[in-house]
């Protein structure tokens, strides 16, 4: 009888080899939009894999990524969508299983071998590994350590090439063939990502080790799909559990950062609000809007964080001085640290400043889908925003929000289930609100109403974005447009 594994328990070595692929029997488990199960079946298509794609959405809603599957690969490639089939499952050599599919699916118990794109990826790379997770920030942080990559290449301080990929939404399967031993990667991993290498070894050692592991700050979110807080940090925890002495850890000064420095095999580099103990190695922000500051090798400090950054807020400060620490253990010099992080424009869907109309600054924010990463954004500004808000609840304390919301200088909601309950808790605070609009050009319209020029309006949901959206950055693009074409 043939064992069944689950994705925490299947091999992983040699069998992964880009050889090992021509012929073997391929299901892609979840196409989707964000890039990583169509680059894993072009990949494998490339490999000479025998391809079948399953996903619970139609033709109609995966028309992008099939068009660009079909260019790739030909028309070799069997589809089964609107639906699972148990048999395919079954009679396949590998199942390549999405991040958003729960790992207790009855479809991948079928399933004799289960891989994501980033397994895939990670046994076949020569390169570098900068990794990066948390709860917010991981998308700016990450980005950020792409930049200062580059421009240290730019300068010719290092040989070959950085890329950027994970749950940024490049998989890095699209630029595996192209690497080499001198480049650098840069992955920001997800929590359901790393929980899915639980485990994962390849030819005697973790599958996931790498470099430099940073870790952004820990916030309660997806709550709706792990049972308790201890369980959604416990998959975080997977970054840093196959380094050594020869790698870095970078985590904050806080409960959860304090233990991720205590348990990693790495070097503990912590980033704090505050100076440092001596003999404690790491960074911290200095008073009020000031620099940066990084303890070296030597004992000496050097700014690495210039104080004027493009990028509004403390916590956008905080992350990037996160990504200069391990920049340093990288061996990169202070001096190209603060400059090129004092360049830094930040990235699409995260207190993005698009649009301006009438004095009127416009910035999307997207990617903030928990309520405090929304109270963060509020606090970015001064004078206080409008705010607008709202949406799909991951069974998440609104509170955080609520108190925040109160210093807005108004408030205008998309409608939503976490809406429901943010509302329950504005009314009983006395906060006023418009809303809940069900779609974003009557938001759009509510906060018109309520800016005046010298005034930013801001999405920062706080909240998923399933119902009125595909996903969080179709919300941030269809606010993006109804903004420029109303404003």
């Amino acid at each position: 009888m043939e064992q069944r594994l689950s994705p925490g328990e299947a091999p992983v070595g040699s069998a992964l080899s880009p050889s090992a692929y021509r012929g073997m029997r391929v299901l892609v488990m979840g196409l989707g939009l964000h890039g990583g199960g169509l680059e894993s079946a072009r990949y494998l298509a490339r490999m000479g894999a025998e391809l079948t794609v399953t996903d619970l959405r139609d033709e109609t809603v995966l028309a992008p990524s099939l068009e660009k599957l079909e260019a790739a690969a030909g028309g070799a490639v069997r589809y089964v969508l609107g639906r699972h089939e148990m048999e395919d499952f079954a009679r396949a050599d590998m199942v390549i299983k999405n991040p958003a599919v729960r790992p207790d699916s009855p479809f991948l118990r079928a399933a004799r071998r289960i891989e994501t794109d980033i397994s895939l990826f990670l046994a076949a790379s020569p390169a570098r590994l900068t990794a990066v997770t948390g709860s917010k920030g991981k998308s700016g942080t990450a980005s950020a350590l792409h930049r200062v990559l580059q421009e240290g290449r730019s300068r010719g301080l290092l040989r070959g090439t950085a890329y950027l990929g994970g749950n940024i939404t490049r998989s890095p399967l699209s630029f595996l063939e192209a690497l080499g031993e001198d480049d650098d990667v840069v992955l920001e991993l997800s929590s359901w990502q790393l929980g899915d290498l639980r485990r994962r070894r390849a030819d005697g050692q973790a599958l996931l080790k790498p470099r430099a592991a940073v870790l952004t700050a820990i916030m309660a979110d997806h709550q709706d799909r792990y049972h308790s807080m201890e369980a959604y940090v416990a998959d975080k925890r997977v970054i840093y559990q196959g380094q050594d002495q020869g790698d870095a850890t970078v985590a904050g000064d806080d409960a959860w950062g304090r233990s991720f420095l205590a348990e990693t095999g790495g070097r503990p580099l912590m980033y704090a609000e505050e100076p440092l103990p001596a003999g404690t190695a790491g960074g911290w922000l200095s008073g009020g809007d000031g620099p940066a500051l990084g303890r070296l090798p030597s004992g000496e400090t050097a700014e690495i964080v210039p104080a004027r950054l493009l990028v509004p807020g403390r916590h956008q400060k905080r992350n990037l001085l996160a990504a200069a620490l391990a920049l340093l253990d990288l061996g990169l010099p202070p001096a190209l640290i603060r400059e090129a992080l004092g360049n830094f424009p930040g990235i699409e869907h995260r207190l993005e400043f698009f649009h301006q109309a009438g004095g009127i600054r416009f910035y999307n924010d997207t990617a903030a889908t928990i309520p405090e990463a929304a109270a963060a954004a509020l606090a970015a500004f001064d004078p206080a925003p409008v705010l607008v808000a709202g949406g799909t609840d991951k069974d998440l304390d609104f509170s955080p929000l609520a108190r925040a919301a109160a210093g807005a200088k108004a408030l205008v909601l998309l409608a939503g289930t976490g809406s429901e309950k943010l509302r329950a808790l504005l009314d009983r605070g006395g906060v006023p609100y418009r809303g809940p609009f069900d779609s974003v050009e009557g938001a759009v319209r509510a906060a018109l109403e309520e800016a005046r020029a010298g005034d930013a309006v801001v999405l920062s949901p706080g909240c998923a974005s399933f119902g009125m959206f595909l996903n969080e950055f179709d919300r941030g693009r269809r606010w993006k447009e109804a903004v420029r074409r109303l404003a």
